[in-house]
């Protein structure tokens, strides 16, 4: 397990993360608050009530619980994440009526194909040990006409992008360019990509057709 990876399965981060180091980290990365990201997330989704959502890495749950105060009826996020630590956590600060955790692997999911009607990944493809594998994952478990958003690291095509990518590659992160995503989405027949960069995060969505 790498450097990057050590420290999100650390107990103390886990206290801390919603509450200081995401914030700060992603506001550094992208200059967007939380609050934005959360709003964005339900509209990238197109949260209207009645959806079953995936939140993969959902890590202490803020988001997770965020995106099931959107649902009704029958609607209900799930939070996958492996940290065990991060998941202890979720279950005590983001419990809910309409949110579940599970400890899984985001490169073998353990749900049929077609059963979310959103699924989505804030800031952790970067730490996930194959994030390729990991994106065909939540688009098999995506239902017809359902919507999968990330968020993702990023770098340039040039000189000063392609040397953070082999600095942050020491300590186990990994940085995309702007082709791999929206790519991948359109060889596994997406569509309605859109993509938008903030400094060095990407937000990617798209569509599984009907």
């Amino acid at each position: 397990m790498n450097l990057a990876r050590k420290t999100m399965n650390a107990p103390a981060l886990a206290a801390v993360y919603e509450h200081a180091w995401r914030p700060s980290l992603f506001w550094l990365a992208s200059g967007r608050t939380t609050e934005t990201d959360r709003r964005d997330a339900v509209t990238s989704l197109r949260l209207d009530g009645n959806q079953r959502v995936l939140d993969i890495a959902c890590g202490p749950g803020n988001f997770t619980r965020y995106l099931s105060n959107h649902l009704n009826d029958d609607g209900y996020a799930i939070g996958v994440d492996y940290s065990t630590p991060m998941l202890a956590r979720a279950v005590v600060d983001n419990a809910g009526p309409r949110v579940g955790y599970l400890r899984g692997d985001a490169r073998t999911l353990p749900f049929a194909d077609g059963t979310f009607d959103a699924v989505c990944c804030f800031g952790a493809l970067y730490l996930i040990p194959d994030p390729i594998a990991a994106t065909r994952e939540m688009i098999r478990v995506l239902a017809p006409g359902g919507r999968l958003a990330i968020s993702t690291s990023f770098h340039t095509d040039n000189m000063f992008g392609h040397t953070a990518k082999a600095v942050a590659s020491l300590s186990g992160l990994r940085l995309f360019d702007r082709d791999t995503f929206p790519k991948l989405f359109a060889e596994e027949g997406l569509v309605d990509i859109n993509q938008r960069v903030h400094r060095f995060l990407q937000y990617v969505d798209a569509t599984r057709p009907a």
